[in-house]
C-alpha cells in the first residue's frame, strides 16, 4: 500500500489499517495457514514497515481485537474474527453470491433439509426441461 493512497487523517488511516489486518488475520486463519502472525506477516501481505506494523498490532491488541501471546505473535480475539470475518464477507460479497440458477439467502431450502430437497428436484427438473 502505497503512502499516496492511504487516508491522510490519522484517525482514518487507523481504521483503514484495522479493517485491513483484521480481514488479512481472518483469511490466514480460514485458508489455514496459521493462528498467529508476526509484524513480519503485515510486512509480506500488507508491505507495512516493520514500526508501523508493530504499532498497529499493539493498538488492535490494546483494543481487544488481538491477543498476544508469550512469543509475541497475536491471533484473532474472538470479537476480532467476528469483525474480521465481517468486514472479508463485506469486501468480498460480490464474489460470494450465489451463481446463476443457485439459491440465494431468501430461499426457503434453508430452513430444512425436506425443503431442501424439494429446491433440488425442482432445479434438477428445471435443467432438464426444453
Amino acid at each position: 500500500m502505497s503512502l499516496l493512497s492511504q487516508p491522510k487523517s490519522d484517525h482514518l488511516r487507523q481504521l483503514y489499517w484495522r479493517d485491513e489486518i483484521l480481514q488479512l488475520l481472518f483469511w490466514i486463519e480460514g485458508e489455514g495457514f496459521g493462528e498467529q502472525v508476526e509484524t513480519a506477516t503485515l510486512e509480506r501481505f500488507l508491505e507495512l514497515d516493520k514500526v508501523a506494523a508493530a504499532a498497529h498490532l499493539e493498538r488492535l491488541s490494546r483494543d481487544g481485537l488481538l491477543e498476544q501471546d508469550e512469543s509475541g505473535a497475536y491471533r484473532l480475539s474472538l470479537r476480532g474474527r467476528e469483525e474480521g470475518g465481517r468486514i472479508f464477507a463485506t469486501e468480498f460479497s460480490d464474489l460470494t453470491q450465489p451463481a446463476h440458477g443457485a439459491c440465494g439467502r431468501e430461499c426457503w431450502c434453508r430452513s430444512s433439509s425436506v425443503e431442501a430437497a424439494a429446491c433440488q428436484e425442482e432445479r434438477r427438473a428445471w435443467r432438464l426441461d426444453p
